[in-house]
């Protein structure tokens, strides 16, 4: 008996930061894919498919609390589980 839980709609704005109030538990026991463009992104920290653009992290620069530095990327967003 392999009882799968369906995974709840994705979000139109979700974060990985749990700090984030677009950060949404539920979705992050499941696998998530962004593509961006067109190519399938593996380093998203959040996004927002209504207003088109990522959040990435700016190579290995942190701010002052330790945390990767982000810059924003607009285009085209699709979010999806794998």
């Amino acid at each position: 008996m392999t009882d799968t839980i369906p995974p709840p709609p994705l979000p139109d704005h979700l974060s990985i930061d749990p700090r984030s109030p677009h950060h949404v538990a539920a979705v992050f026991a499941h696998d998530i894919g962004i593509r961006f463009n067109g190519k399938e992104r593996m380093d998203v920290e959040e996004y927002c498919i209504s207003e088109g653009w990522i959040k990435v992290p700016a190579g290995k620069t942190l701010d002052r609390k330790g945390r990767p530095l982000l810059i924003k990327l607009k285009g085209r967003v699709e979010a999806f589980y794998r």
